[in-house]
Formats: C-alpha cells, sequence, structure tokens
C-alpha cells in the first residue's frame, strides 16, 4: 500500500509510466487554464467599457426628453436656456394647456383613432400573412413578391386618389380615412407576421384538419396563440405610427373638435410658437403629455417587444 502512494521526487508532472501518457503532459495541460484567464481578463477590462458605452447611448437618447420636462416647466423667459434644473419651477404650465386648447377631447380622438387603426392593420395583416403561410397555390410566391414591391411605393403618390376616394363617399373629413386603409393590411406587416407563421410546425396544423378544424379555427386557435409576440408587435408598431401621423389628419380634419394629438400640436404650435404668442413653455408642457401615452405603450408591451423580434429574427 504505501508503495502505490509514494512517488519518486521531483517527478510530479509525469504519469506513470504504465498509463502511456507521455512525459510532460500535465504542462501541457496548464495552457488552457491560461489562455481561460487571459480571456477572462479581457472580459473583466470589456465588461465595464460596454457599460460606460451603454450609459452614453442613454444618455444621448435620454437627454431630449429630460431637456423637454425641463423647458415645460420654466418660466417663458428661460425655456431655452439648456439647463435641466430649472431656476424657478412653474407647473401651472401643465394647468394652462388644458384651459387654453382642448388637449382632453385630442387625446381621446387619438386613442380612438389609434386602437381602430392598431387593431385593423395586426387583423388583417395577420390573415393575408397565415395564408400566404399555410396555403399552397399556384402563383404564391409571385403574389407574395408583389405585396412586397408595394413597400417601395411612396405614400405621396397613393395620397391623392386616396382622398378622391374619401372625398366622393363624402367621408374626406372625418376620422374614418385616419384608420380604415389598414382593413386591406400593410405590406411589412405581412411580411413580418408570415416570416413568423412559416416557423410554426405544419403538422400541429394537419392534426386539426383531421379533429375536423375549419382554416380560421386553425387560424384563431392554433396560429394566434403561438405568434402572440409577433402579434404584439405588430400592434406596438402601428400604435406608434398612428399616434404620431401627422400628415393625414393635416389632410382630412378641419373640425378642432376632430383632431388627433399631432394635429392638435399643430395647432398649439401656431398659436403659442413662431408667429403666435412665443409661449413656448406651453407647447413643450403639451408635448410632455402628447409623449407619455407612447412611454406606457412601450413599458407595457416590452417583454413582447423584445421576444418578438429577437424570434422574428431567428425565423428570417
Amino acid at each position: 500500500m504505501t508503495g502505490l502512494t509514494t512517488l519518486p521526487p521531483g517527478r510530479d508532472g509525469e504519469r506513470p509510466a504504465d498509463t502511456g501518457a507521455p512525459a510532460g503532459t500535465g504542462t501541457r495541460r496548464a495552457r488552457p487554464a491560461r489562455a481561460g484567464g487571459a480571456r477572462g481578463s479581457r472580459g473583466r477590462v470589456a465588461r465595464p467599457l460596454r457599460w460606460i458605452a451603454l450609459t452614453g447611448a442613454t444618455v444621448v437618447f435620454v437627454y431630449p426628453f429630460l431637456w423637454l420636462i425641463s423647458a415645460s416647466l420654466k418660466p417663458s423667459e428661460h425655456v431655452f436656456d439648456n439647463a435641466l434644473i430649472p431656476d424657478s419651477w412653474q407647473f401651472e404650465n401643465y394647468t394652462r394647456i388644458w384651459e387654453e386648447v382642448q388637449l382632453l377631447t385630442w387625446l381621446g380622438n387619438s386613442a380612438a383613432v389609434t386602437l381602430a387603426a392598431a387593431v385593423a392593420a395586426t387583423a388583417s395583416s395577420a390573415i393575408v400573412a397565415f395564408g400566404f403561410a399555410y396555403f399552397r397555390f399556384p402563383g404564391r410566391n409571385a403574389l407574395f413578391g408583389l405585396v412586397i414591391a408595394t413597400m417601395m411605393l411612396p405614400a405621396v403618390v397613393t395620397m391623392v386618389p386616396q382622398y378622391l376616394i374619401w372625398n366622393w363617399l363624402h367621408l374626406a373629413s372625418s376620422q374614418i380615412p385616419l384608420w380604415a386603409p389598414n382593413l386591406f393590411g400593410s405590406a411589412f406587416y405581412i411580411f413580418l407576421l408570415r416570416q413568423f407563421f412559416l416557423g410554426l410546425p405544419r403538422e400541429l396544423f394537419e392534426a386539426a384538419r383531421l379533429d375536423g378544424a375549419s382554416h380560421f379555427g386553425m387560424f384563431w386557435r392554433i396560429a394566434v396563440p403561438l405568434c402572440r409576440p409577433a402579434l404584439v408587435v405588430t400592434f406596438v408598431f402601428e400604435v406608434q405610427a398612428a399616434w404620431t401621423d401627422l400628415v393625414r389628419p393635416l389632410i382630412y380634419l378641419r373640425d378642432p373638435d376632430l383632431y388627433t394629438v399631432p394635429r392638435g400640436l399643430k395647432a398649439v404650435l401656431d398659436q403659442f410658437g413662431e408667429g403666435g404668442e412665443m409661449r413656448w413653455e406651453i407647447v413643450c408642457a403639451a408635448s410632455v403629455v402628447v409623449t407619455l401615452p407612447m412611454i406606457l405603450v412601450f413599458f407595457l408591451g416590452q417583454r413582447y417587444f423584445v421576444s418578438g423580434i429577437a424570434t422574428t429574427g431567428r425565423k428570417g
């Protein structure tokens, strides 16, 4: 027993002769440890650099909004002094904006138009995308390519024909043209959702067909629950697009009671901004109020938003 547990001095780095391993094997095995240590040291250096870069990017993106909040709390003569902490706080700017303009009405109009536009775009695009992903028919790829090609068509090209159609329908002075075109889907959303639907196992739909499910039943009971992150991404994208849309409200809305938030901000800018009363603190306060709902939407949908973008990228 003692002979088995003792080694000659100076031979710790060698294996016994009966193992067949060459001498010095222990020395070569130590090299990966040194390489790992080098990578670990580089990681310790790179991690603070990443945090510094992310912090700098965060400051760059957040600073304009912080400046806007600060300017909305300043007196008129100090709005553009670039100080983030005002010398004197003027919280009454936020009460004046509700008294001076119909901001509450505009917020309600925008909420209704945005919800209708987002639901219409998400539902119609999902149905079309499911059709392209599930059904096999002659000319499917050519038709899908034609749909994608419409993304290259500038919106200004169809602006006048659309106005003529809505004017012929006697709806050119209403809010319907702001959301009704979304009932026909969007090429970008169709592409986004089709890529997601293509990643679903086709066996699920074949099993559902054997159980007697209809095509719409497969779409509603299988495709929609499994593709919820992508649908949320589409919904959030369209919420942001409809909430910030200014061109169509400028074309169709003439009654201040029908104004959406962007059209109302244009009226506020005309009244209190350049060429008006030069009360920029009111303009800033209205801008802050209008921006907060978008921040809330992205905050609530962040989990689905990140998951949908990442998963769609992997499906691509």
